[in-house]
């Protein structure tokens, strides 16, 4: 009777360790960068204002429109997308209890001031137009019984790589014709391409650490040139691509890109010099030990040249607590959506100090 019991032993040992090696890689490490000069910034206070009752809880994803407002995509008991004024004042609910939101992700804007909610617990990005009604879905829902297991920490890594389905897909990005780019995200490991039209044109990407293979691809953006810019976050580096996705250049040295960000907003207009952005995130959960060497924000050349970083772990105004998307089109206005801190930030940016800390 004990052979058998050894044999079960040692055959749940064995797969507990083949578990642990598929796992990710750890949410956050140091950057490696040192000597990058610190840019001066300062967060508006008490910016975001709701009517009594409302409020937010994690905030997940933020985005602003040409003409200015900002859109917040949140959990709280549900999922919920609020849009407010350029004066940070709410103005209205945008889609809730529609189908596709239970667990928010992400929210990007459009060239045509379209917005998209990125929900990773329904596997579906919907679009709505800019009154709020939905025009477009890419992705089904599964089972909504089957879909509860859609939540960080949950599920296995399933790498299906199907054309109109995702797998805890993070983020969204547009280039200069429409294109639609993909990071998908927790149960796959790529990056998929769709035509203006939500057509499947192409997808890149397996489970690893080579080029074009990925680890949490978290976050994505593009140039006005058409790159992709592709937050690698288990692998701490950024994947640049070309507009067809082959592979160009890692950026590495900064910490887990958590959250990336073109400055310039998404055309058509020729928006001139634009800056990458990536936030070194103090983890979900905010362990003690992160907030020692996490929290900062990368400002850098579209090579990957840093400009400078600001900004710090922590929960006072201009200190980040989880930045986990971020709105850059100003370049020096910087606009957070954080999760341990249930709030969003307008931050400010001022011309680099002379001076420089490791």
């Amino acid at each position: 009777m004990r052979r058998p019991v050894f044999v079960l032993l040692s055959l749940c040992t064995a797969l507990a360790a083949l578990s642990a090696a598929m796992l990710p890689l750890s949410a956050q490490t140091r950057a490696t960068v040192t000597n990058v000069p610190v840019i001066p910034h300062e967060a508006v206070p008490n910016f975001f204002t709701h009517p009594p009752g409302i409020y937010t809880g994690e905030n997940m994803g933020i985005a602003t429109n040409s003409k200015g407002h900002i859109f917040v995509f949140h959990r709280a008991n549900e999922t919920r997308l609020f849009e407010y004024s350029p004066q940070g004042q709410f103005v209205r609910e945008i889609g809730r209890g529609n189908y596709g939101f239970a667990f928010a992700h992400s929210v990007r804007v459009d060239a045509e001031d379209n917005i998209w909610a990125v929900d990773e617990g329904t596997d579906m990005l919907v679009k709505f137009n800019p009154e709020g009604r939905v025009v477009m879905v890419i992705g089904r829902r599964e089972d909504p019984v089957e879909s509860l297991g859609n939540m960080p920490g949950a599920g296995t890594f399933h790498g299906r790589n199907e054309k109109y389905r995702f797998g805890r897909q993070t983020d969204v990005a547009f280039d200069q014709q429409g294109n639609i780019f993909v990071s998908d995200g927790y149960f796959d490991a790529r990056v998929v391409k769709y035509d203006k039209t939500g057509r499947f044109v192409k997808a890149v990407g397996t489970r690893g650490n080579g080029n074009l293979q990925f680890n949490t691809p978290h976050s994505i953006a593009t140039d006005f040139q058409g790159n992709v810019y592709v937050g690698d976050r288990g692998n701490a580096r950024v994947q640049i691509l070309d507009n067809d996705l082959n592979w160009k250049a890692n950026i590495t040295g900064i910490g887990n890109p958590w959250a990336v960000c073109v400055s310039g907003g998404p055309g058509p207009k020729n928006p001139g010099k634009q800056y990458l952005y990536s936030s070194n995130s103090w983890q979900d959960s905010a362990p003690a030990a992160g907030a020692e060497f996490t929290g900062e924000v990368y400002k850098m050349e579209l090579d990957g040249t840093i400009v400078g970083k600001f900004g710090r772990a922590g929960k006072a105004a201009g200190e980040f607590a989880t930045i986990h998307q971020m709105d850059c089109r100003n370049p020096d206005i910087i606009y957070t959506a954080e999760i341990n801190n249930w709030r969003s930030q307008k931050i400010l940016l001022k011309a680099p100090a002379s001076s420089s800390r490791p």
